[in-house]
């Protein structure tokens, strides 16, 4: 049982007062507390230290914690470049790089990105895919690429991955679809269901599709990004996280909780309502805290670096 943590890149995370620089440190203490793994987000919505940047800062300071993406959207990058960078970051940590990437969604927190990033919105699920084996094959060697949407000649020398093909590549989604491409070609699945009976279903889905495409099923990583907020104080806590979702996404506590998990109230109730994730098959959480300044975030990693040893129990105790 892995646990993470994602770093408060957003600068409606670290609050205004705040200094970029000590996010680094931030990551040296969740790995000093525990945690085995270390994300950063993705975005052009809001301001925030690069997701790669932020990992790149990351990789010669910190010893054994996995390095990961949540979700790193590749159409924002050119990707021959991206494969280079991804690979070089996965040098840097001697190996310990997860890129969990994703397409982009509906509405202002997706379609914008593309037209900034002069890519069309249509077929960019296949986009996504191809860009993905577009790296691998790089990673082992290739000099020319033929896809449908992206084709590439004489390709020169890249920079190779620290592991043979690259580090492992996870996708982020819970549609019919994603369940389908994440079992037949992704090595992780990393969504955020507000029901943990929706991800044990997910799962099953992408179980069969792996086994429907020759795959072994413990091959792919089931993860869960959820946002954790340990309070005594219930309503102080949906308070605070209603302020994170207005800060992070510009809407209510109320209506993030209809599109992604988001666990509060007490160190029990965290562990009792994580453990339910845990039982439909979780095995590498992710969580992002729920705090608006670097003080509250560090309080909140101790208080469920705490809860470390009894959530690893619950998974043992599942896998049994």
């Amino acid at each position: 049982m892995d646990i993470g943590v994602l770093l408060p890149t957003g600068t409606a995370q670290w609050g205004p007062a705040g200094d970029a620089r000590e996010l680094v440190a931030f990551g040296r203490s969740a790995e000093r507390a525990g945690f085995t793994s270390l994300f950063a987000n993705d975005s052009l919505i809001s301001p925030r230290v690069e997701a790669l940047t932020m990992l790149a800062a990351l990789a010669p300071v910190t010893d054994s914690v996995t390095l990961g993406t949540a979700a790193l959207m590749p159409f924002l990058r050119r990707p021959v470049q991206a494969a280079q960078a991804l690979a070089s970051i996965d040098l840097l940590s001697a190996g310990r790089l997860v890129v969990t990437v994703g397409a982009g969604f509906p509405g202002r927190f997706g379609r914008p990105l593309y037209t900034l990033s002069e890519l069309p919105w249509e077929r960019r699920f296949a986009r996504l895919d191809e860009t993905v084996a577009l790296w691998r094959a790089l990673w082992d060697g290739a000099d020319a690429f033929h896809g449908e949407i992206l084709r590439f000649e004489d390709i020169p020398s890249t920079t190779r991955p620290h592991r043979a093909g690259g580090p492992p590549i996870w996708l982020g989604g819970a549609t019919p679809a994603a369940l389908a491409r994440t079992g037949r070609m992704y090595d992780g699945w990393l969504p955020y269901p507000p029901d943990p009976a929706d991800y044990a279903s997910g799962l099953r889905s992408i179980r069969e599709a792996a086994t429907g495409a020759g795959r072994e099923t413990d091959d792919i990583i089931p993860a869960l990004f959820v946002s954790v907020r340990i309070d005594d104080d219930v309503e102080n806590g949906r308070r605070t996280l209603d302020e994170y979702a207005r800060a992070t996404y510009g809407m209510p506590l109320e209506q993030l909780e209809e599109i992604q998990a988001v666990v509060t109230g007490s160190a029990d109730q965290i562990l009792e309502q994580l453990g339910r994730y845990v039982a439909a098959g979780a095995r590498h959480i992710v969580a992002r805290l729920g705090a608006l300044d670097l003080h509250s975030q560090r309080d909140q990693l101790e208080q469920l670096a705490e809860l470390i040893p009894a959530l690893r129990a619950a998974a043992d105790h599942a896998s049994t």
